[in-house]
């Protein structure tokens, strides 16, 4: 008769294993929303505290409480403050959005800034504010309605995958078109908000600005958390996702909850450019090349809030949109991934 008992310990030992090989996973993950959360708090402090009037920790704490220190509480409450925390609120909506689109669609080229769903809101805007004289809060209307405009036709035209992103660098082309022609019947005021906004700037953040965008992601990025579950299934290819169980209308409602989420943040800030582009493949990269829609986001809130440093402090007299930064930073990635060939279905 034979007996298991001597098996027994080396059972256990590969049960320990198994245990011990899915631990480390989780422990990097941690250890990388940890680290992208202290680097974000940096950042944030860096921008409130530091620059061309500075603050103390006590001084800002006492200000945020309530105390009244003349010009000084001003400049913090009305102006330093509402920046950065707008920045923290729209690179998290963007960094989210963008990790959703590449991952959905298997293309590190598909987000929003590529596929044309920047360059919808951005055309809508320009034409509400050149031919329509709009300004304000019918502005960011018109820039999120053109940014779901813009989703859903290309969308519907191009599928999925890389028949997607090319049909939304084609819809791009001829939206710049269409911009460049608004611009030539623009008088030298229209051209001056069309540009600012064009760009993406958080410069003219407003409390009651902030107060939608966190009401607005207190409902999406829930929805957006349930729905999400199925983004693994769904980067293994609609063939694949179909037969276990995730269909097509499944992934359908997570792009929908992404371009949402970029109508947010176009809405306040403009369309800020390769935040979303670049903050999925990075924290991809820091968690050992595994999806993180958490990662993405804090690193897209990183990305914005460091930004606005240097484009209000690089350059003494002038004060720079924050999409020039990040413009700079991410036209420089998007070459690399184009020379490198990384392009493809399989990149990650």
């Amino acid at each position: 008769m034979t007996t298991l008992a001597p098996d027994v310990p080396a059972a256990v030992e590969s049960v320990e294993a198994v245990r011990a090989a899915r631990r480390r996973p989780r422990r990097r993950l941690l250890l990388v929303w940890a680290g992208l959360a202290l680097a974000t708090v940096a950042a944030f402090l860096a921008r409130v505290l530091l620059g061309d009037f500075t603050f103390t920790i006590p001084d800002a704490v006492r200000i945020v409480l309530g105390e009244e220190i003349p010009a000084v509480s001003f400049i913090l409450m009305e102006t330093k403050l509402p920046r950065a925390v707008l920045a923290v609120l729209v690179g998290l909506a963007l960094g989210v959005a963008g990790a959703i689109f590449q991952g959905v669609l298997r293309n590190p080229l598909a987000s929003p800034d590529i596929i044309g769903v920047a360059m919808g809101a951005s055309a809508a805007a320009c034409f509400a504010i050149i031919e329509l004289g709009q300004e304000g809060v019918s502005v960011a209307l018109w820039g999120a309605a053109g940014a779901l405009m813009m989703a859903a036709v290309v969308r519907l035209a191009g599928g999925s995958g890389s028949q997607l992103v090319l049909v939304g660098v084609g819809a791009t082309v001829a939206l710049q078109a269409l911009v460049q022609y608004l611009f030539t019947r623009a008088d030298e005021y229209d051209a001056h908000i069309a540009l600012r906004w064009l760009t993406g700037s958080v410069g003219e953040a407003t409390w009651s600005q902030i107060r939608l965008v966190v009401v607005g992601l207190l409902v999406l990025l829930p929805l957006t958390a349930m729905l999400a579950k199925s983004l693994g299934i769904a980067e293994l290819g609609p063939d694949f996702a179909t037969g276990l169980g995730v269909g097509p209308r499944r992934t359908d409602l997570v792009l929908l909850m992404a371009v949402l989420l970029v109508a947010l943040a176009v809405a306040v800030a403009g369309p800020v450019s390769f935040v979303a582009f670049l903050s999925g493949p990075i924290a991809r990269a820091l968690n050992g090349g595994r999806r993180t829609l958490v990662g993405a986001g804090l690193t897209g809130a990183l990305i914005v809030v460091a930004a606005e440093y240097p484009a209000d402090y690089l350059f003494t007299d002038v004060n720079y949109p924050v999409g020039v930064i990040t413009g700079a930073v991410g036209a420089p990635f998007l070459l690399w991934l184009l020379a490198s060939g990384r392009t493809g279905r399989s990149a990650r």
